[in-house]
């Protein structure tokens, strides 16, 4: 069967390859709520491959305050992609509460049901579609023997493989406090726009989406790895140019079919996921008329309302809230 390169005379789309070189975030919020990146990625081609280190900006810069109820102790919570995934399912003026959990790993070289049940989501069968996109694309290049096109697909590949080896560098289980074992714990996060969230759960969980980094400084190499992705991706912009007009439009439909799915797989994806652990939402928000209310609420719940005055949602009570002592001479 013969193959035309030309099937719409006339019309010009060498700048085709431009349309990797998009700012857009798609990829990076996947990283954000998955808390890495696997291999399944390296198929996923969408504008916004060079972004995906910026992940640990979709936070806006917040690290929103957080009080231990059982403790009083108050810290922020800095691990950006969880800050993130707070900030996408929090409401303005109610309580979302959030259970963190164990997420269960195969046992074995076999995965139980139950694991499988629980990676099967919605929005992951909607992420893993762009990679028998990618498969056809590479299998039409081919019959086209259009090798330029092909080049421009490969690259894509590895300028995708060198950043997903970094992201899963970066992200490995760094530094986490004690382990408490068999300890559940309770946090209340006050984020912008007057959104307040609760995360209960093991205390070794809340541990590993709150506390320490989640992508850590990049090494010499791994930024190296980085900078030589995002070379590829100005190169697979002037490689391009050279791919038949057919070419163009299988890694255009490509690129814009996978940026959309992915975009969608992130919106219905309503978990976090990291270092092990999974973060969901548990019930429905409460919506409280004003902040003291809320926090009258947790402090006849909890019993302790230190939280509260280091928190700011409470005045001062009396001289044992100010942790001084008088001394009078």
């Amino acid at each position: 069967m013969h193959w035309s390169k030309t099937p719409i005379p006339g019309v010009s789309l060498d700048a085709t390859g431009l349309i990797a070189l998009a700012d857009l975030t798609s990829i990076a919020k996947h990283t954000a709520m998955n808390g890495t990146s696997s291999f399944l990625d390296l198929l996923v081609l969408c504008p916004g491959i060079h972004r995906q280190q910026n992940a640990t900006e979709l936070n806006g810069g917040e690290l929103p305050p957080t009080a231990a109820l059982t403790s009083g102790y108050v810290f922020r919570v800095e691990n950006q992609a969880t800050v993130f995934y707070l900030q996408k399912m929090g409401i303005s003026g109610h309580l979302v509460t959030m259970s963190v959990e164990e997420f269960p790993r195969p046992q074995g070289r076999k995965p139980d049901l139950r694991t499988i049940s629980r990676i099967m989501t919605v929005s992951f069968l909607i992420y893993i579609t762009p990679l028998p996109l990618t498969l056809l694309a590479l299998a039409f290049v081919i019959l086209l023997e259009d090798w330029w096109a092909l080049a421009v697909l490969l690259i894509l590949i590895l300028a995708r493989t060198l950043n997903a080896i970094v992201v899963r560098r970066r992200s490995a289980s760094g530094w986490k406090g004690v382990k408490e074992s068999g300890v559940n714990g309770d946090l209340l996060v006050l984020l912008s726009q007057d959104r307040w969230v609760r995360l209960q759960g093991p205390v070794n969980g809340l541990k590993a989406v709150t506390a320490g980094q989640w992508l850590r400084d990049a090494t010499f190499l791994e930024s190296s790895l980085t900078s030589i992705a995002l070379l590829l991706i100005y190169i697979n912009a002037a490689v391009a140019t050279n791919a038949s007009q057919a070419g163009n439009i299988i890694i255009l439909a490509l690129l814009l079919s996978s940026v959309g799915l992915v975009a969608l797989s992130n919106y219905c994806q309503d978990s976090l996921y990291m270092h092990g652990y999974k973060v969901q939402v548990n019930g429905k928000p409460k919506h409280y008329v004003r902040r003291l209310d809320l926090a009258n609420e947790l402090i006849n719940s909890t019993g302790r309302d230190d939280w509260a005055i280091r928190l700011g949602m409470i005045n001062q009570k009396a001289e044992a809230a100010a942790n001084t002592v008088k001394v009078t001479l």
